[in-house]
């Protein structure tokens, strides 16, 4: 080698040591809103001069290590003044932000938190953020703003129509999302049969909503997470919010029990139609209330606490004869610890119970049914470097299961009071996630989840011969329900069977400059628990059951793929993205099956399959006067139950055939209109195909009876669903003396009266004999006004 190389080859290597031996130092914090302390999620810090930056996390904390020297620091969140600044770092930093809300903003509509540039180069991918006042101002039934309503208003996402509880992710079930309030799972999320969902909007802080890519630290669903979380209370003043409506109202305070150190958060919510209806002489009732609680305190700068809870109960009263009641209780103490300025830790101790209860006096008995679970979680969020993170963890988690007890609500009803055998199992899990910026273009987030599903022993349990609790009666070609050979004891001590199963989650993005990217994910997600359910959508009846010997655990593989652009500097931004989800092992059941006070519900279940796929579409305008987006979906649902031996014909012959959500076209569209400073207008539009549903395809006679007979299962659809609501919003002038601000939401839902159909029964017309078709609509246009205020 010449002198000349060596020459060169020495300078180059020089520089690039001495590029690597720069001292560096971590730049970390919390950022927080200024009026209130609370910490506020996906604020973006950004480094302009070195083009990155990072964001911060479910708690308000950053992390950011940086060669030493002097830097500019833009720290930015939609609705907040900006703060630039120039840091000089010459050792550890540890800053605290916080930013000053934006009067002029306040009304904007928010479709996500924060589309900085930044967000085109994550590589996580179907993910879909609401705001709180987003949610407050889309137009629905009665008035109520509602959290799952709006979901639906985003690309794959629908429900089973109106007053249809539940909600369905890329053509998934609904038992198949994982809903999280403060990190304690839901199981029921809707109040009054599906009418409102149980998230109060003022205590709301944060919606997320997870359909694909998702992360290694969630399981046990295969569809999606929803996590929403609560506001943590003002730690600065005593603040006051609420709603007055057509069918219910609400109030929120939050406020310092130590100033600047201590907050605490309660909100309450109930609806009031029934006292109208007893005004009238009707003794029926049907109402709910839910209670939202938090505490927070903050030990040192290194610790915090959080105490939060949420109870909720409807109840169903039909002349004191019929008496449902039903809904969630859930609790989460969290800690969160700050190891050093690159490990932060979260441990969570969480209580989670759903409980029904029904009284028929006319029968005599009371039933009582429910599920519970005990969680502890500890996750860890390590910041390497700039380009490198990692997130791990891990959970257990402890079930109760009970199927439902018969009591006598009277000492001569007959009853004999009956416990259903109860189920118990734990599930266990380890993750870690990686996010890694591997150069300017190409960032990945990759990760591993380990779990481990233990169905516990129970008291009673049945044997069948050739372990096969569903018999086929080869001449009538039908699946019967087997008959146990014998019952055994195994006690709750033991097991009965257990899982293992490995879930790699991969996720990246490849950036071809500041606006544009495209983005591909594979996620491999396994559930073990299963709702039990042969309705479109859930009902408060709904029973959970675990996997075990004979009900083997859900597992899905889903593949994405996608493109996303912002458009004049993140005024518009597109999105567009095809799936493909493989599920193995989804329940199915046999014809006539009862689900209900059944001792051995695996006598009427088989194990299937189904897949679904499509492409959204999302176009946002996210600034201007007018703001708003448009998606839509073109997907396909199916499943398939086939034969277990040559000899059975399987469920539907072994054919695939639609679910009972599956939608191939959903189109909606939501706009927002500032007028002025008084009056805001929105509006939304809705578009669907119809339900599949089963129509009879003849009929015959019984001792003197006509009887429908029904073909392949959901081979028909309900008529196509759409139709538009409008809303305006009044904001009266503020009077400067007076520390109360107020609104007036006057809303249309159906404005021009779809009557869309929830169901479409035969019958024999009395006057002509013939058979008819008889639509069955839930809503026409239904006008409401809300009150809202706050001081």
């Amino acid at each position: 080698m010449s002198q000349k190389y060596l020459l060169v080859f020495l300078a180059f290597f020089g520089h690039f040591f001495m590029l690597h031996a720069q001292e560096k130092f971590t730049f970390s914090g919390t950022i927080s809103e200024e009026a209130s302390n609370e910490t506020l999620i996906g604020v973006s810090i950004v480094i302009p001069e070195l083009k990155t930056g990072a964001i911060t996390n479910e708690y308000g904390f950053y992390s950011i290590t940086l060669p030493k020297g002097q830097y500019q620091i833009v720290v930015s969140y939609l609705g907040f003044q900006e703060i630039v600044e120039t840091i000089d770092l010459q050792d550890n930093l540890k800053k605290d932000y916080q930013l000053t809300e934006k009067t002029q903003e306040l009304q904007e509509v928010v479709l996500v938190d924060d589309v900085e540039r930044l967000d085109i180069r994550k590589p996580q991918m179907s993910v879909n953020t609401l705001g709180a006042q987003t949610i407050k101002e889309i137009p629905v039934v009665l008035g109520e703003a509602d959290v799952i309503k709006s979901l639906t208003l985003l690309p794959g996402v629908s429900n089973g129509g109106e007053a249809s509880s539940g909600f369905n992710v890329r053509g998934g079930a609904a038992d198949q999302n994982l809903i999280l309030l403060d990190e304690a799972t839901v199981y029921n999320s809707s109040h009054l049969f599906g009418f409102f969902s149980v998230f109060n909007p003022d205590a709301i802080k944060d919606v997320k909503l997870f359909k694909g890519g998702i992360p290694s630290r969630y399981g046990g669903r295969v569809s999606s997470v929803l996590e929403i979380f609560q506001k943590e209370g003002n730690s600065k003043e005593i603040k006051v919010n609420g709603g007055i409506g057509a069918v219910a109202s609400r109030l929120l305070i939050e406020g310092p029990i130590q100033k600047d150190k201590t907050a605490f958060l309660i909100g309450g919510r109930a609806s009031y139609a029934h006292l109208f209806l007893a005004l009238a002489g009707e003794e029926n009732k049907a109402y709910f209330y839910d209670l939202n609680t938090k505490i927070n305190h903050k030990i040192n700068e290194n610790n915090n606490i959080y105490l939060s809870g949420y109870f909720g109960r409807d109840l169903f009263n039909i002349n004191d004869a019929f008496v449902n009641v039903y809904g969630n209780a859930v609790g989460n103490f969290r800690w969160n610890h700050l190891f050093s300025d690159r490990l932060f830790s979260n441990l969570s101790l969480i209580y989670s119970d759903y409980f029904y209860g029904l009284e028929l006096d006319f029968v005599g008995f009371e039933w009582d049914s429910g599920i519970q679970n005990f969680n502890v979680k500890y996750d860890l969020k390590h910041y390497l470097n700039n380009k490198l993170q990692l997130n791990y963890g891990l959970n257990s988690i402890y079930y109760v299961f009970n199927p439902g007890k018969i009591i006598p609500n009277s000492p001569d009803s007959g009853i004999v009071e009956e416990q259903l055998t109860k189920k118990y199992a734990n599930e266990n899990a380890v993750y870690v996630d990686i996010e890694h910026e591997i150069t300017n273009n190409l960032s990945m987030e990759y990760g591993l989840r380990l779990s481990h599903f233990n169905r516990m022993g129970q008291d009673e349990f049945y044997v069948y011969q050739n372990d096969s609790p569903v018999d086929f009666d080869t001449s009538a070609q039908v699946y019967r329900e087997g008959t146990p050979v014998d019952t055994i004891n195994p006690g709750r001590g033991g097991s009965m069977e257990a899982y293992f199963n490995f879930e790699p989650r991969i996720s990246m993005s490849y950036t071809f400059n500041e606006n544009n990217s495209i983005k591909a994910s594979y996620t491999r997600i396994s559930q073990y628990l299963h709702l039990l359910s042969n309705t479109n959508s859930p009902t408060p009846l709904d029973v959970w059951t675990p996997s075990g010997p004979f009900v083997k655990p859900q597992l899905q593989d889903q593949y994405a793929v996608g493109y996303f652009r912002n458009i004049n500097q993140g005024d518009y931004s597109f999105e567009t993205e095809a799936f493909y989800k493989d599920l193995q092992n989804r329940i199915d059941y046999i014809d006539g099956a009862n689900l209900i006070a059944n001792n051995a519900i695996e006598q009427v279940i088989l194990n299937g399959q189904a897949r679904a796929y499509g492409l959204e579409f999302l176009l946002r305008k996210n600034s201007g006067r007018f703001k708003g987006w448009l998606s839509y979906t073109l997907s396909k649902s199916e499943q398939r139950t086939p034969g277990r031996t040559e000899q059975e014909t399987g469920i539907n012959f072994g054919e695939w055939y639609n679910t009972p959500y599956d939608k191939t076209h959903d189109l909606s569209i939501n706009g927002s209109f500032n007028l002025n400073e008084k009056w805001k207008f929105n509006a939304n539009f809705i578009y669907q195909t119809g339900q599949p549903t089963n129509y009879p395809i003849g009929q015959f006679e019984y001792e003197g009876l006509q009887v429908p007979y029904y073909g392949l299962r959901n081979k028909e659809r309900l008529p196509a669903y759409h139709r538009m609501d409008i809303s305006a919003v009044l904001t009266p002038e503020r009077n400067k003396r007076k520390k109360v601000q107020s609104e007036w939401v006057f809303s249309i839902y159906n404005v021009y009266g779809r009557k869309n159909a929830a169901s479409i029964n035969f019958r024999e017309n009395e006057d002509t004999g013939r058979n008819e078709a008889v639509r069955t609509s839930i809503f026409g246009i239904i006008p409401s006004v809300t009150y809202n205020f706050k001081f």
